[in-house]
């Protein structure tokens, strides 16, 4: 019977092992419905939510900013059809390689596109990686589209500057929001990858200027590529900008300056329109608005010309001889002198131990006030100066707006210095010194002015001491109604001159064209007043002017404005290092004065008057609070 024993355990141990497999199969069954529970019930709304995010995907649509125009709608800035680079990283499974990819195919800077990367943004959000590709590299791209995954070409709308370097710093330009920019509260509303205005008017206006993104839900392949688009949100385009600026004053003022460092200003004194306002050397606003290397960037930062500072608002100078004209009012208000007081010019005033020079050598002998300002007497106003004292002077030259911003609607406007003794205690830790006032009353030492000062200083005058706040911006049209708002005119504080003071100095800036150290200026076409001046750059030259380097060179300036009854434009020229105002600045002011007066008259070219709803001034003011 023992075979029979062992047929016997062989089908038990069989029986058994039919057991475990029985109990394991139900196990795995077990698991794997436990499994499937979990993902299905438990993590089901999870995966069902990126499911749906991988099928489809959310595309920002950005929208055409406004258009600029200058005061009878001459295009300043419009914008151009552009190719554009994206990427969504949450179809991009190997970083590193995509980096070289791109570098290899289309020369990305690798530092650049590493940056990109690494910011911060929403995940499932394209990336901006390059903007204005050429047709070129928008090829190469689409046909290794397969290699690319996640990345994708949109054609977009570019800023596009067509009048070139003209008007660049009123303009200024445009880039994308950095991620500093991202954390302030003003760009809340915007995304990695967003254009916004970064100088000029680009940036003073940008709210308006900008316009609102649009967006759109797509369906997307493996790859990351849009396949079907399923719901649109149109974008809403930015307001458009008439300016004060003329366009051919403008050009003008530019073509006068030439290779030369400095600024032309023209405005309307009756209300502070901007009809021109030069300063060179100039940028590309084009090549500043596509994106730069670090290197390119640095390139144009460490450029000896400093092409980026706005000489008319930024540029700091020593006002020279036109600072007599504030010096005229101070002495006569006080009554430190009266109109007939007589001081004389022998061509030079001793104080101390030093002898303060003229610049007319022999001197120019009796002078009353009239004519200090005609032949611009340096000996005349050394000595009201050192009677008045330098606090007193500071006072008049804060009435005349010296010593702080005008207001334009440009950003980081310069104030210049009007020095005080309390000023240079708190500047310098230093007392004031006595002769220090003799070279301020001529306005040289500590003092400085912008040009945009000096213009909105000449146009008081000129304008019977009534002063305006120099703009820009003449209105804002809202494109998606076809609505403008015009921009008022801002009068500021009228100047606390006694009439009869403006009169004289008024009479004797006649003068100053007709007979004294402007006669270059004296136009057939039109009556010209003025005051030129001329800006020592260093404190004593022992060889004639001509033979020093031209960085050593004075500045030339002219102030003026014409008509010399009911002014209508006035025009302040600063030429760096090109010597005496009466011979550099002057003939630049009477061409511009003289096209001006040649212009055929045009109405401005603003739609209806209506109401947007919002007041940009108020906005604006808004923003600087925040600021």
């Amino acid at each position: 019977m023992p075979g029979l024993g062992t047929q016997h355990d062989e089908l038990r141990e069989l029986q058994w092992r039919l057991t475990i497999l029985k109990v394991g199969l139900l196990l795995v069954v077990a698991l794997l419905a436990l499994r499937l529970w979990h993902l299905q019930v438990r993590e089901g709304p999870y995966y069902r939510d990126l499911s749906e995010n991988n099928r489809t995907r959310s595309v920002i649509l950005e929208p055409a900013r406004g258009l600029i125009y200058d005061r009878h709608g001459v295009l300043l800035a419009n914008n151009v059809p552009s190719f554009n680079l994206y990427v969504t990283l949450e179809d991009v499974h190997d970083r590193e390689a995509l980096i070289k990819r791109l570098v290899s195919l289309i020369g990305l800077d690798e530092a650049t596109l590493r940056k990109k990367l690494s910011e911060r943004a929403a995940k499932l959000l394209p990336r901006k990686l390059k903007g204005g590709l050429t047709l070129r590299e928008a090829a190469l791209i689409e046909s290794h589209r397969l290699d690319l995954p996640g990345v994708i070409i949109r054609a977009e709308s570019q800023r596009n500057y067509p009048t070139g370097l003209i008007a660049a710093h009123v303009l200024g330009y445009v880039g994308e929001v950095s991620a500093e920019q991202l954390e302030r509260e003003e760009f809340g509303d915007l995304h990695q990858g967003s254009i916004i205005g970064q100088y000029g008017v680009e940036s003073t206006y940008d709210r308006f200027l900008r316009g609102r993104a649009g967006q759109k839900a797509i369906e997307a392949d493996a790859l990351g590529h849009e396949k079907r688009t399923v719901e649109v949100q149109k974008p809403e385009a930015g307001d458009d900008l008439y300016l004060t600026i003329d366009f051919r004053l403008q050009k003008l003022a530019e073509d006068l300056l030439g290779e030369e460092a400095g600024a032309i200003v023209a405005l309307d004194p009756t209300t502070g329109d901007v009809l021109a306002l030069a300063s060179q050397p100039a940028f590309d606003p084009n090549v500043l608005s596509r994106e730069l290397t670090a290197r390119q960037w640095e390139e144009i930062v460490q450029d000896e010309g400093h092409p980026l500072t706005n000489r008319a608002t930024q540029g700091q100078y020593p006002p020279g001889s036109t600072f007599k004209i504030v010096m005229a009012a101070a002495a006569l208000e006080t009554k430190t002198i009266d109109p007939s007081t007589s001081i004389r010019c022998t061509g030079g005033y001793q104080f101390g131990r030093r002898l303060y020079k003229d610049w007319k050598a022999g001197g120019h002998g009796l002078m009353a006030v009239r004519q200090a300002i005609v032949d611009s007497c340096d000996v005349f106003f050394y000595t009201v100066g050192q009677r008045m004292g330098i606090d007193t002077i500071a006072s008049y030259a804060d009435r005349f707006g010296l010593g702080r911003e005008t207001g334009i609607e440009l950003p980081s406007e310069r104030v210049g210095i009007v020095p005080s003794a309390a000023w240079k205690e708190k500047a310098r830790g230093e007392p004031w010194l006595p002769g220090e006032t003799i070279s301020a009353s001529i306005g040289q030492g500590y003092v400085t002015v912008t040009p945009i000062q000096m213009a909105q200083l000449i146009a008081t005058v000129g304008n019977n001491g009534v002063s305006f706040r120099p703009r820009l911006v003449r209105a804002v049209m809202e494109r998606a109604t076809g609505r403008s708002q015009e921009l008022p005119a801002v009068a500021r504080d009228r100047l606390t001159v006694k009439p009869e003071t403006l009169e004289l100095i008024r009479e004797a800036l006649a003068g100053v064209v007709t007979e004294g150290t402007a006669r270059r200026a004296k136009s057939s076409l039109v009556t010209i007043a003025g005051k030129t001046g001329t800006a020592q750059t260093v404190a004593s030259r022992p060889e004639p002017e001509e033979d020093l380097p031209k960085k050593l060179r004075d500045h030339a300036w002219f102030v003026s404005y014409a008509p010399t009854v009911a002014p209508r434009i006035a025009v302040t020229v600063l030429v760096e290092h090109m010597g005496h105002g009466g011979s550099a600045a002057a003939p630049l002011a009477k061409q511009m004065i003289e096209t001006f007066m040649k212009l055929t008259p045009r109405e401005p070219l603003i739609a209806e008057s209506g109401s947007l709803g919002r007041s940009p001034m108020a906005v604006l003011a808004k923003q600087k609070t925040h600021d």
